[in-house]
């Protein structure tokens, strides 16, 4: 018997859905502070269908991108929940307006940028044929970072080649 959409589901039928270890899932618990099984008495977990369409995502990005779980946080706390479950789920009209309602204020400068700095899911820069700022508007925002400004469009188009290495990346270990 199938159990409803809305239905909670338990760590063992959450782990067979996911193609993982309990204990792994139970490792994410400590390491997402967005994962909140609801418990029960003798700790039995009970997942929500928004828990599940989150580690899914979280395991996408995880197993199917190599994101580091430091990346996948930095994911999380700067885009939300919806924004990495819609990411699994393969909906990019809904990572990109998650991504863009997100980013409407510009983010604090960094300095210091890593590999762990992953963040994908931007929108494309409109069909304008410019190049980073080459032929830019005045009304473009700047990000500044050290002595460089860099403007939220060529940070997308940046994000954006990032996102395409990255998955180059993944093809090329997957042939080794």
């Amino acid at each position: 018997m199938e159990k409803s959409p809305d239905a909670f589901r338990t760590i063992s039928e959450v782990a067979d859905e996911l193609d993982l270890p309990q204990h792994v899932l139970r490792f994410w618990e400590t390491r997402f502070q967005q994962i909140k099984p609801m418990k029960r008495g003798g700790g039995r977990r009970y997942y929500r269908p928004e828990d599940v369409d989150l580690l899914k995502g979280i395991r996408h990005l995880l197993y199917d991108h190599g994101y580091t779980i430091k990346g996948v946080q930095k994911l999380l706390k700067a885009n939300g929940n919806k924004f990495v479950a819609a990411i699994a789920s393969g909906d990019l009209a809904t990572v990109e307006a998650l991504a863009a309602s997100s980013h409407e204020e510009p983010p604090a400068p960094k300095v210091g940028v890593t590999d762990e700095d992953q963040i994908v899911g931007r929108p494309k820069a409109p069909a304008s044929r410019r190049f980073f700022s080459f032929g830019a508007s005045s009304d473009d925002a700047e990000i500044s970072i050290g002595k460089t400004s860099v403007s939220k469009e060529d940070r997308a188009l940046l994000q954006e080649a990032l996102y395409d290495l990255l998955e180059c990346k993944r093809l090329l270990d997957q042939v080794r």
